[in-house]
């Protein structure tokens, strides 16, 4: 059996999907179990607020780490695959569905608003998935995408699995990381030239982690669950 375990600020989005088609089936075969999650339960903040404005200022708000992580710890184990959806990911095709497939355990974080403290990067996850080079509203639709696509290749969830296996298949550069509060979690600080209110000293480092990011992709660093 494999468990499927989604972290989402729009719940709602997912009660049709999963509750119709391979995904129902699935499930009612004991092939898979599905548990999808409100970031806001897991909110340190008596709001149940998930989001806040980024350091060094700019449009948008970022999710959190708090809840994502508090949230993911939840439900880790050792055989867990640890999963973003984000336009930093590699891109969604046939083969990262088959290799998924045979995993017992994915988490998946729905990435929203202008994105996610970049810690939850470096010291949560062990993979990233776009579906696409297209702007969405959030990770919710990409992460029915995976979903759906992963689970039709569990054994035994369609009637003919060899007729699955034959199935077919806005800007040029990725954004800078972004944090937010608190600067210090867990030991794990938001870099200085972010906290230093110096807006060149910002502009420099945002452009050097955009120029990284297009020709090597994302940051590398740590990346399980503490």
């Amino acid at each position: 059996m494999m468990r499927v375990d989604i972290f989402t600020v729009a719940k709602e989005i997912f009660s049709g999907a999963i509750s119709k088609g391979n995904i129902k089936r699935a499930q009612e075969k004991g092939l898979l179990e599905l548990y999808v999650w409100d970031l806001r339960d897991f909110s340190p903040d008596p709001h149940r607020r998930v989001d806040d404005y980024p350091y060094g200022g700019g449009p948008g708000m970022i999710l959190k780490p708090e809840p994502i992580f508090y949230g993911v710890r939840k439900v880790l184990t050792p055989q867990s695959r640890i999963v973003l959806l984000s336009p930093q990911g590699r891109i969604f095709n046939q083969e990262i569905a088959k290799e998924l497939s045979t995993l017992p355990h994915i988490i998946l974080i729905c990435g929203h608003y202008k994105g996610v403290d970049e810690r939850v990067r470096d010291y949560l996850i062990q993979d990233e998935i776009s579906i696409g080079e297209y702007v969405l509203s959030g990770g919710e639709i990409p992460s029915l995408v995976v979903l759906d696509a992963v689970v039709r290749l569990i054994p035994g969830v369609i009637g003919d699995l060899e007729s699955a296996k034959g199935d077919s298949f806005y800007s040029d550069s990725l954004d800078a990381p972004y944090y937010t509060r608190p600067a210090d979690f867990e030991g794990i600080r938001v870099p200085d030239a972010l906290l230093s209110g110096n807006h060149e000293a910002i502009r420099k480092w945002r452009a050097e982690k955009r120029r990284k990011r297009r020709f090597y992709g994302r940051d590398t660093g740590f990346q399980c669950g503490r």
